[in-house]
């Protein structure tokens, strides 16, 4: 995990900005024909793209094929893939197992809207790594969070959300609300607006939603305060991973649990993003804390869209009870079901958490020295698979002190490892994942990259 360091010397920010030309110029003249499908693409398609996500200065890449720790991009550039499909491919690119199973599967028929049996046995798998004994399917993060907030609104009889400032829940209305939101929206720390993300949420739909810091326990009790019974559940990312990744402090979620629970509200686990990719129980079994739900997609699907959500016998109960419902015609999918059994079950083993282990001691131990060598504002963040520099000397603990980050920085770094043929997800948060794949040779490119991007910025 994080150890910032002491208090460093500040950048010259006319340096930072010296280096972005210079590297945004390269980027350019290395992905004409990335330029050429993006406006190609926006004739027909907003921005260019197929989703949002995938915008980012100074043009999206388009991406060719992937192989391994590898991809390729549609102008022949070749790199290690750190982004992994913002989480999803935890197994690489084209896993002889994942692609032997959805191949098998293919011959077989890739859709009945009827139960398979690899369904059964993902459900089993998902239980015993989440020590929750109820399982239902989707086909993404959004779909698997939208799915626990009416199972936690159906068994409470209440209409109201605790949700943390800054965390993304999916694009659903319930949840798009003070993620990321403006300093001059945000209002006071110990009780934040509540603030819808785009345009097109309504307002009452806005007004169902108390926002709290993450790590702040006063601030949770005083939002269950000021809505008495009304809260059905707090959702939560137990691990923040949209600014960077923020642990929680020491005994926060075992008292937001107590909490939620002494407040007759439920408690919720966005594991979406930290779901297998921190340990084979994810946070859940990282930090020893169970909640009431817990949601997952990316990393379980092998590649494939695939989402679950799980919990409590009792809870998840009122689908079979026909209380709630919980539908939809993809839900367990054959080709799914077959990459997420072999996924769960033959490539995701103890010896691939190890591995991961094993990679994050060269990335935080190489960082570290760079970042002490070059005495750099800067920290790094390894857990698991999972990883980034967050470009504040000091620990992140929640949204506000995000807002310190350098951005510029960020982007300038982003910049530097792509143009030196590491492909990470685009934004300030600079949040890696790696593979089953991914090699020591791999990683110390990343090190050495950065390494590199110190030295000049110092220079």
């Amino acid at each position: 995990m994080d150890a910032p360091g002491r208090r460093r010397t500040p950048l010259r920010s006319q340096r930072v900005a010296e280096l972005t030309r210079r590297e945004e110029a390269s980027f350019r003249s290395r992905h004409r024909r990335s330029q050429e499908l993006v406006e190609r693409a926006a004739r027909h398609s907003p921005g260019g793209v197929p989703s949002s996500f995938q915008e980012s200065p100074p043009h999206p890449i388009f991406v060719d094929r992937g192989q391994g720790s590898q991809v390729w991009d549609a102008d022949g550039n070749q790199y290690v893939d750190f982004h992994n499909g913002f989480g999803v491919n935890l197994v690489g690119h084209g896993h002889p197992r994942i692609v032997e199973a959805v191949s098998q599967r293919v011959r077989l028929g890739t859709h009945f809207a009827q139960p398979v049996e690899d369904f059964v046995v993902v459900a089993e798998e998902l239980a015993r790594r989440f020590g929750l004994p109820q399982w239902r399917f989707t086909n993404s993060g959004t779909e698997s969070t939208l799915d626990a907030v009416r199972l936690a609104r159906g068994f409470t009889g209440r209409d109201g959300l605790m949700k943390v400032e800054a965390s993304y829940h999916g694009h659903h209305d319930s949840l798009m609300v003070s993620v990321e939101p403006s300093p001059e929206l945000m209002g006071p720390a110990q009780a934040p607006n509540a603030v819808p993300q785009s345009a097109g949420i309504p307002a009452a739909v806005v007004q169902l939603v108390s926002v709290v810091p993450f790590n702040d326990l006063a601030a949770a009790e005083h939002a269950f305060a000021a809505r008495p019974d009304q809260i059905a559940a707090v959702i939560v990312e137990p691990a923040m991973m949209n600014i960077g990744i923020v642990f929680p402090d020491s005994g926060y979620l075992a008292a937001l649990r107590e909490l939620a629970h002494r407040h007759g509200a439920l408690l919720i686990f966005d594991e979406v993003k930290t779901g297998v990719t921190l340990s084979p129980g994810g946070a859940t079994e990282r930090f020893g804390v169970l909640p009431d739900l817990v949601c997952l997609a990316k990393a379980i699907g092998g590649g494939l869209p695939c989402g679950a959500v799980g919990g409590r016998a009792d809870v998840m109960a009122q689908i079979s009870d026909g209380k709630v419902s919980q539908m939809g015609t993809f839900n367990g999918n054959p080709l799914t079901m077959a990459a997420s059994r072999v996924t769960l079950t033959e490539i995701l083993t103890p010896l691939a958490y190890a591995h991961f282990d094993a990679l994050g001691e060269v990335l935080q131990g190489g960082l570290d020295r760079v970042i002490e060598d070059q005495d750099l504002p800067f920290h790094a963040v390894t857990v698991g698979a999972r990883g980034g520099v967050t470009y504040r000397a000091e620990r992140v603990r929640n949204y506000r002190d995000y807002l310190e980050t350098d951005k510029d920085m960020a982007y300038l770094s982003w910049l530097y490892q792509c143009n030196r043929g590491v492909l990470m997800a685009p934004g300030a948060e600079e949040n890696w994942t790696l593979s089953v794949d991914h090699r020591e040779a791999d990683v110390q490119r990343y090190v050495d990259n950065f390494e590199a991007m110190a030295r000049e910025l110092r220079a």
